[in-house]
């Protein structure tokens, strides 16, 4: 296993500089015989310094494959006023390795800001991998998870991007892949705190893990994505008697019937409007909401509680959209391109509601729902 150590460094050595720390980051190795790998052994040194560029800003989260006889490893790294970049290296044994060049490179945004990550100058948590004809790089940047689809030419070893987006336009960062027994590649992501310091530092503990998500490419090299099929071992109950597509006056009258309790629902639907609105509400009023609204035949507008962003939309008269709730966590993938996780520390008065603020007749073209098992019985992400 390689990972990343750091120490306190003189600033003139550090690597990480970002207004609080002045460390010196450097690639470690560890190994295990343990067929559990519960127990490692560290190796007595760093295995890769980082290069000697009084530019660097950063040089960290280390990526690892195997190609043939040799492994290749690539750092999340950049240049201040460059831009993001992924350094690559090469290896036979994990120990001695050759810098061959940036498998790929970022630009900066322009933006002056202390921290470099802030300002797309450094590129944390980089995974490359293979999906579909094509290869995708992630990486997280400027607060943000970020995804670039394009040709990795195997000669030069070099990626060419040709497609990007954002993973999750909220509260999403930190993704990493692997592939499961079936040769899916699965996304996993961390959702950080929104709450002040002072309140997750009462509660004594910050962060979670998102749902595993199914990764894929669409024909235009669009990455998409959907929830694990083995997330639907949570449902509890289904809230909807007759099946997903009934007709549009059931439907409409379904949705009454839609009281999820204890924080932890999962609701999936479809509709045909332009133009909607849907909310989670309790007896106090909204809890969680999003409004949905197509700007032209390419592009179209998300408000979920207080995030908004325009996106890419493909007007196929068809929207489906899938949220998933637990505790303070709601986890929303529209058309399985645009995801949007928020957090919402506000405990609900009685059991939450689903409604369309619009006419429920040609709000829903499709409807189902289901009370979910908690992720933990102490409910700690709440």
């Amino acid at each position: 296993m390689l990972y990343t150590g750091v120490k306190t460094a003189a600033p003139e050595q550090a690597t990480l500089r970002d207004g609080v720390h002045n460390f010196r980051e450097v690639q470690c190795l560890a190994t295990s015989s343990d067929p559990q790998l519960l127990t490692w052994t560290k190796w007595n040194q760093p295995v890769l310094q980082p290069p000697k560029d009084p530019r660097l800003a950063g040089f960290r989260d280390p990526l690892l494959r195997r190609e043939g006889e040799n492994w290749y490893l690539g750092v999340g790294s950049g240049l201040f006023r460059q831009g993001g970049r992924v350094l690559l290296y090469r290896s036979k044994d994990l120990r001695q390795w050759e810098y061959l060049h940036p498998l790929a490179s970022g630009k900066w945004t322009g933006r002056e800001s202390v921290n470099p990550v802030d300002s797309g100058e450094m590129w944390e948590c980089p995974d490359f991998f293979p999906l579909g004809k094509k290869h995708v790089l992630l990486y997280s940047a400027a607060g943000q998870a970020i995804w670039e689809s394009g040709e990795f030419d195997p000669r030069e070893l070099i990626f060419h991007s040709e497609r990007s987006g954002i993973l999750d336009h909220g509260a999403y960062y930190a993704q990493k892949t692997q592939l499961d027994a079936k040769g899916n590649r699965i996304l996993w992501g961390w959702i950080p705190e929104t709450r002040p310091e002072v309140e997750f530092s009462a509660a004594g503990w910050a962060g979670c893990m998102a749902l595993p998500r199914v990764l894929s490419l669409g024909s235009s090299g669009d990455l998409l994505m959907q929830t694990a099929p083995e997330v639907d071992a949570l449902r509890a109950k289904s809230f909807i008697r007759q099946g997903p597509y009934a007709p549009v006056s059931q439907i409409a009258l379904s949705a009454q019937d839609v009281k999820i309790e204890n924080l932890c629902g999962e609701i999936l639907w479809r509709t045909m409007s332009s133009r909607c609105t849907f909310v989670l509400e309790d007896r106090s009023g909204p809890w969680w909401s999003v409004e949905f609204a197509l700007k032209s035949s390419y592009a179209a507008k998300f408000t979920v509680n207080e995030i908004s962003a325009e996106v890419p939309f493909a007007s196929n008269h068809n929207f489906e959209f899938h949220v998933f709730l637990d505790g303070s966590v709601a986890e929303l993938i529209c058309n399985h391109m645009h995801a949007f996780t928020v957090r919402i520390y506000r405990q609900p008065n009685g059991p939450l509601r689903f409604r369309s603020s619009d006419d429920p007749m040609s709000a829903f073209s499709s409807l189902q729902a289901w009370q979910l098992h908690p992720i933990s019985p102490d409910r700690l992400t709440t």
